[in-house]
């Protein structure tokens, strides 16, 4: 711990449910509910040391942030952390939920594969019109996946496809060999993307991988493919993948696009070989625990001036 900085001794939680889950609280730490748009309750903002971010929500933080002078460390409750930087200072700490989501995202990557593939969404659509239309649908099993993302969402896809049969194939950020096998480079997405049937996306959001399933990608996936994203829109190019898609070539499973929400009368919405979900990947009632642990033992490592867990800045504890 560096010379001066001194303990995180106030923080604020943006919920009262939040508050109850870390009490009783530590000794020496205050805590004060406040959800960044109306004011602190229990605490003033020069007192204001640590700041848990509201859930799915990113109305107006920068305003809200901007009143806390001292702020030290900025807690969020998402895997991601895109946009974060830019609304505080470069010497305040920022700090993820990862893990939090881990379970929740690869399931849903999962039933979005096994949907499209197996054909529930037309099988839905079908049951509205009261249309029974039995046809035979490609499955998942032997399927040719490319899994772009190794981090602790990645793996836990990985895992979770094993016992369907595919051929997996994984793409980091560099090329490497793991505990379960060899990683491939992101500059070989457009050679591996000629051989895959589902292409799975779930890898932070960065100046690198802005679009990094771009044009050429997604033009050298083969006829029919499907394309599935778990990871943040802007990763994906949005138009390009809506020019394929509505040419009825490859087909979509997505849980975030570009922009979000998407528009109303976005072509998207209608493309029958397309699949949207709201960015919900990570919200299941497992969630609720896991953030409460989570924030439990952060606010216990606070109080003993211990080194906060998930930093993807380190602020003061650099």
């Amino acid at each position: 711990m560096t010379e001066n900085l001194r303990l995180v001794r106030t923080l604020t939680l943006p919920t009262e449910d939040l508050l109850e889950a870390v009490s009783p609280l530590p000794e020496g730490i205050r805590a004060g509910v406040w959800d960044l748009v109306g004011e602190p309750k229990g605490l003033d903002y020069a007192e204001i040391d640590a700041v848990v971010l509201p859930y799915a929500t990113r109305g107006s933080w920068q305003q809200g942030l901007e009143r806390v002078p001292n702020l030290v460390l900025l807690q969020a409750q998402s895997t991601g952390y895109d946009g974060l930087p830019e609304v505080v200072g470069s010497g305040v700490a920022i700090a993820t939920a990862a893990g939090v989501h881990v379970a929740g995202t690869a399931e849903l990557a999962v039933a979005l594969i096994l949907a499209s593939l197996r054909g529930v969404d037309d099988a839905v659509r079908n049951a509205a019109n009261g249309v029974w239309d039995s046809r035979r649908y490609p499955g998942l099993a032997d399927r040719r996946v490319l899994l772009v993302g190794v981090g602790g969402i990645g793996t836990a896809i990985a895992q979770r496809l094993a016992p369907f049969e595919v051929e997996l194939t994984r793409v980091g950020s560099r090329a490497r060999t793991d505990e379960t096998g060899p990683v491939h480079g992101t500059d070989e997405l457009v050679t591996l993307a000629a051989d895959a049937e589902v292409l799975v996306v779930i890898t932070p959001l960065s100046e690198d991988t802005h679009h990094l399933i771009n044009r050429e990608v997604l033009a050298a996936l083969p006829d029919g493919a499907l394309v599935v994203n778990v990871a943040r829109g802007p990763v994906v190019d949005t138009a390009a993948l809506t020019d394929e898609v509505l040419s009825g070539r490859l087909h979509a499973a997505l849980d975030v696009v570009d922009p979000e929400p998407l528009p109303a009368g976005h072509p998207l919405w209608g493309a029958p070989n397309a699949i949207i979900t709201p960015h919900v990947g990570g919200n299941t009632e497992a969630f609720v625990p896991r953030i409460h642990k989570l924030l439990k033992e952060q606010v216990g490592r606070l109080a003993r001036g211990d080194e906060p867990v998930n930093l993807v800045r380190r602020g003061p504890w650099a």
